[in-house]
């Protein structure tokens, strides 16, 4: 069997025999033709051999799980396999593949890339997984969590949850299988497309799960990333085993889906869906780069093409009868022109906006949070831009390819707002007065804008507080609006961007405006708060906001949260936990009874015996919600053991208690302690290394916490991560941190003087 590490090397598998084994076992690999008895009872599985592949993407599992299966429309037998006593768990992600699955064949126009392998695709439940989920053909792997749904105690969360994962690995079959980058550089052709896929396909296939609702966050998440020196371009050289691993970051997958979907925007859908069709027809069971995308992308079918089927005809329209999307004025579009200047520099563009009478100035220049005029000059993007007015809703378009234009309006405006949607990945800053416009509007009718503009024009302004562009007191200001606010992004994006505030105070010990920061936040949502039933009724999107306001309102100890959180964990203890609890509603009744030692421990046994994934992850975060600085020190100790918890859990669980005000420094002492165990457990460059090295450490603030940080990871070899990109990107997040601690404490305590609710 050849196994190298190099993608443009394809094979034609040989390795038909998988294993001997007992007969209560079963093995997966491909297409099986045949099962020999052997001597001692033994037998032997044969099987065909593959396609021409990547042999990252074979895998075999021999188990004794148990399975499921239907057919798609199409003919394609799916089967979900797990553990004998979670089958029942299986259903809704058989469904939920049948459906997807069905979804990529009709929307790729191109049949499941197995066919003459059976057309099987299975999905498997591995009860202990680092990866989360890989797409090995034929074979997709989970961890139980990513699979598993259980009606009674599985949450809205886990369902979204469960169905994107789904998504993703099944968008691989064709991304990533059927065409593969040729090299590591750019996994992001594998990544960004399977994570843009994810929000196309279940849109579509799950409308009731809400998912665009989440889309932007993923684009904040990579922004936050790529505002950093230590960012790096999406296709970017690698060339050891570390680097490799370090690419599977938020830039490759999260900013790739970002300006996957800008892209999409700017093509229109219809132009970009036959583009990619192109894109697969034409590189099937072969390897690219960057540049095949681009080219695949520019060759768009003419309406009139599409409209009499060339489609179907030739599989494409003629590269020389390319036309452009109806808004662009120009004669053609070079797509790799414009993607060249969003794949092969680090960063995003800020984008300035003036506007005086008619007349709109547009300014670029990088997004960065540090000043370093070397990192931010000679950067230029071609971005396309969108925008409404205050007397047009309707979106105008405006391609800005130089660092410095103008455009002109019809008629003189209130105000205007760019990126509308979140469909470009970049930031805007409105000079001129136009920040108080926005700001006006959204307190006297923030209905004008979509959910998703106030969640953008909510992130903008506090991102650029961070880059001293706008005054903190003015990005307060707009957050005021939010006590009308009811809709779960612009709500989160105000709780992402206000709760870090209080955040970095802990770590300072500033108690007093800590705790006065705290209680303007609970005044402020206080009427969304109490609005929140004890239930799971309502929209995906209400059921998840409610939980994470009721969860806010009792850590903050909000008295009518405590006491019913506290009453149903009473009564769910004194049930052996056995009486039904509200799916939505479980995690925060769970971390209200964590915080006696008696509730805890009972927690822990529930934990120990619990076959729902669902259910065991709210347990074990609330364990580790707990104020109890012993048991926080126990978890942590029992957890690297492997006595009480999956090693794939045990990178979350020390981020969680990270976040905890009784265990930050606990969970700093864990890793520095613990940190060649967890190399070596993990591998260096690993996302769950980077997460923890990250995640620790991103909330510190003070300088003598920024020294110890540097003094430890600066006192690691090479090979145990001293040049890992990561601990750049913690190092320069707390410095970041004290920066904006130290330019605007005063600031906002005399805010909240001022602003008392």
């Amino acid at each position: 069997f050849p196994w190298m590490n190099l993608e443009l090397l394809k094979y034609i598998s040989l390795f038909q025999t998988v294993s001997c084994k007992c007969k209560l076992m079963q093995a997966y690999f491909f297409q099986q033709l045949r099962t020999v008895e052997m001597a001692d009872g033994l037998l032997e599985d044969q099987f065909d051999t593959t396609v021409k592949m990547s042999t990252y993407l074979v895998a075999f599992i021999v188990s004794d799980f148990q399975s499921i299966s239907k057919k798609s429309q199409h003919g394609v037998e799916i089967s979900v396999y797990t553990v004998p006593e979670k089958i029942s768990q299986a259903e809704y992600a058989l469904s939920t593949a049948v459906t997807l699955l069905d979804f990529y064949d009709d929307y790729f126009d191109i049949p499941y890339p197995l066919p003459k392998h059976g057309e099987c695709e299975n999905l498997a439940a591995i009860p202990d997984f680092q990866s989360g989920a890989m797409e090995n053909w034929g074979l997709s792997t989970y961890r139980e969590s990513g699979l598993l749904f259980d009606p009674e105690k599985s949450s809205s969360s886990d369902k979204l949850g469960i169905t994107k994962v789904i998504a993703h690995e099944l968008a691989h079959q064709w991304f990533g299988n059927l065409v593969t980058m040729q090299w590591w550089n750019d996994l992001w052709l594998n990544e960004g497309f399977a994570k843009f896929m994810e929000y196309v396909s279940v849109n579509i296939t799950h409308p009731e799960l809400q998912v665009d609702d989440y889309f932007l966050e993923k684009c904040f998440t990579a922004m936050s990333v790529d505002s950093l020196t230590s960012s790096h371009p999406i296709s970017t050289p690698v060339e050891n085993p570390a680097e490799i691993s370090e690419m599977f970051d938020d830039v490759s997958y999260r900013k790739g889906a970002c300006i996957l979907n800008m892209l999409r925007d700017f093509l229109t859908p219809e132009a970009f869906k036959y583009g990619i069709i192109h894109y697969l027809k034409t590189h099937s069971y072969q390897n690219t780069v960057n540049a095949h995308l681009w080219e695949s992308l520019t060759n768009i079918c003419t309406s009139d093409e599409l409209d009499s089927g060339r489609l179907k005809l030739d599989g494409f329209c003629s590269k020389n009868r390319a036309e452009s999307p109806k808004w662009f004025m120009e004669d053609s579009v070079d797509v790799r022109a414009i993607m060249d200047t969003w794949t092969l520099q680090e960063g995003f563009p800020l984008i300035t906006v003036e506007v005086k009478g008619q007349e709109v100035t547009l300014k670029q220049e990088r997004f960065l949070r540090e000043a370093n005029s070397s990192k931010t000059s000679n950067f230029l993007w071609q971005v396309p831009l969108t925008y409404i007015t205050s007397h047009s809703s309707a979106m105008q378009r405006f391609l800005l390819k130089s660092e410095k234009d103008v455009l002109y309006l019809p008629e003189k405006v209130d105000w205007i707002k760019f990126n509308v949607d979140l469909r470009g990945y970049y930031i805007v800053h409105y000079e001129s007065g136009g920040w108080d416009a926005l700001i006006n509007q959204l307190q006297q009718n923030h209905s004008v804008f979509s959910s998703n503009d106030r969640a953008s024009l909510i992130h903008d302004i506090f991102q650029l507080v961070s880059i001293e562009k706008i005054p903190l007191d003015k990005a307060l200001n707009l957050s005021l609006y939010l006590s009308k606010e009811s809709e779960i992004m612009p709500v989160t994006q105000g709780f992402n961007e206000l709760v870090p505030l209080y955040k970095l105070m802990e770590k300072r010990n500033m108690e007093e405006l800590e705790n006065q920061l705290k209680g303007h936040l609970v005044k402020l949502f206080k009427t969304l708060i109490d609005r929140q039933s004890w239930s799971d009724d309502g929209s995906v999107s209400e059921r998840m906001l409610r939980n994470y306001l009721l969860l806010f309102a009792c850590v903050r100890r909000y008295p009518s949260c405590i006491s019913t959180a506290t009453q149903l964990f009473q009564q769910w203890k004194e049930s052996d936990g056995k009486m039904w609890l509200p799916t939505d509603v479980s995690l925060v009744v769970y971390t209200e009874g964590a915080r006696t030692d008696e509730g805890w421990d009972f927690l822990l046994e529930k934990y120990k015996r619990s076959v729902s994934p669902s259910e065991k992850w709210m347990i074990k975060a609330a364990l580790s919600y707990t104020p109890l600085t012993h048991k926080l020190q126990w978890l942590l100790e029992r957890s690297i053991e492997g006595e009480l918890m999956k090693t794939q859990d045990l990178p979350s669980l020390v981020i969680t208690v990270s976040k905890n005000p009784k265990g930050f420094k606990l969970a700093w002492d864990f890793l520095k302690t613990n940190w060649g165990k967890l190399v070596k457990k993990f591998d260096l460059g690993s996302s769950a290394i980077s997460r923890m090295a990250v995640g620790v450490t991103d909330q510190y603030s003070t300088r003598e916490m920024l020294h110890e940080v540097k003094s430890f990871f600066g006192s690691l070899a090479q090979d145990q991560g001293s040049g890992l990109r990561s601990i750049q990107q913690a190092l320069q997040k707390i410095q970041q941190n004290i920066r904006w601690m130290d330019r605007n404490v005063p600031l906002l305590k005399a805010w909240l003087d001022r602003n008392s609710l």
